[in-house]
């Protein structure tokens, strides 16, 4: 039996399609990159995404190009893609975006006539649907994520067309695994827990202020440190995971560590709780997005009596990152936030650049990605903190030219 095969089975269920095990979303997206894109080519990605995901796309020897993206929601806008760029690509991939979908449908479309694959990053979307079809299921792979649903801090799936290709992805990730080991396991098996117990005691504001004085986050601002010169020696070898590791892995050292049976069994349970999980976030995104900070994607996408179960609910403020801090004193603490865009991080030498940064530039500076599971603790502390709400002097959008509205499962 393949390894991991149960929890794939359940994924499977859920979408319809079929689905290849991983430690993590990250190998996930590496699989299928180095499946079907040859070295050189050139993947259109939204340059507002967690930075793990542009060295992958390094690792797997391509070229990220950076999209234009909504001003809304930081994914791609593909009517301000220019058709030079569209002619000179060679995959597109998503980010669906703290669970804001992607114009999935236009993508598809565009990407069907210029005969070049769709990749889903579903990281924060195991949830949503689009035209009543689940997201992760428009493109020609789509990886998905345990650690942000189910809080299970590891585990994730590659979702695919059919079994033969599931058959040879499965081949291609025991070939890039590593072996487990208990004690890591172990700590990973354990660290949900911890999680919640620190939650569960009120203890948010001392351990993080902790961990941050004793250097114990990996991360000093919201980028990780690009050691550009290192970076470029990485990049003139043969590229591989080993040759990335250091970026690769930030976060998440076990990304690619074969899972034992305690760490599958755990995700297991918790993966029988995703619908529970799910349900909740409805109840805290409709708080959110009825607050004055939401995004208007959230009035234009969110049917009031059925929200979507996002990860993180946009929501855009002035003096953001002073606010961040501010907010670790009311017991809240706001990761995820993907600033600056890819493009201004790495630059021309390791990404091309977006032909329009301007949106990608005020998105990443202005979101404040909420937990809507602490709605009601955000909203008191924003209230609190007189947080005021940013809006650009742009024009807002036209809903005539609106994606379509996502339907929640």
């Amino acid at each position: 039996m393949p390894y991991g095969s149960r929890l794939a089975e359940v994924m499977t269920r859920r979408l319809g399609r079929e689905c290849v095990y991983t430690p993590s979303a990250r190998l996930a997206l590496y699989l299928a990159l180095r499946h079907w894109c040859r070295p050189g080519a050139r993947v259109l990605m939204s340059p507002v995404t967690d930075d793990v995901i542009l060295f992958v796309v390094l690792a797997a020897g391509l070229r990220p190009v950076q999209a234009p993206v909504s001003l809304w929601d930081g994914n791609i806008d593909p009517a301000a893609v220019p058709e030079s760029t569209w002619r000179n690509v060679d995959a597109v991939l998503t980010s669906n975006l703290y669970g804001m979908p992607d114009r999935v449908v236009q993508l598809r479309r565009r990407c069907e006539e210029l005969g070049i694959p769709l990749f889903e990053d579903a990281a924060h979307a195991i949830g949503t649907r689009v035209d009543g079809q689940p997201v992760g299921t428009f493109g020609k792979a789509a990886a998905f994520s345990l650690s942000k649903h189910v809080a299970g801090m590891a585990g994730g799936f590659l979702a695919v067309e059919d079994a033969r290709t599931r058959r040879e992805l499965e081949a291609l990730r025991d070939d890039v695994l590593l072996p487990g080991r208990l004690g890591r396991e172990l700590t990973t098996t354990l660290r949900p827990l911890a999680r919640s117990a620190v939650r569960g005691l009120n203890l948010v504001r001392p351990v993080w202020r902790t961990m941050q004085r004793l250097g114990m986050l990996e991360r000093d601002a919201f980028r990780m440190a690009l050691h550009p010169s290192r970076l470029a020696e990485s990049g003139r070898g043969t590229p591989s995971l080993d040759a990335y590791e250091p970026w690769v892995r930030i976060d998440l050292h076990g990304y690619r560590t074969r899972h034992g049976a305690l760490m599958r069994g755990q995700l297991a349970l918790r993966m029988a709780r995703l619908d529970d999980d799910l349900t909740r976030r409805r109840v805290g995104v409709s708080l959110l997005s009825g607050t004055t900070w939401a995004s208007p994607a959230l009035h234009d996408r969110t049917i009031r009596d059925s929200p979507l179960p996002l990860f993180r609910v946009p929501l855009l403020v002035h003096d953001r990152d002073a606010l961040l801090d501010r907010l670790v004193g009311h017991g809240v603490v706001c990761g995820y936030v993907y600033d600056p865009p890819l493009d201004d991080y790495a630059g021309a030498e390791f990404v091309e650049p977006s032909t329009d940064p301007t949106a990608a530039r005020w998105f990443a500076s202005h979101v404040l990605p909420a937990d809507p599971l602490l709605a009601r603790r955000i909203t008191n502390a924003l209230t609190r903190e007189r947080t005021t709400t940013a809006r650009p002097s742009l024009p807002a959008p036209d809903p005539a030219t609106a994606p379509p509205k996502p339907l929640d499962q």
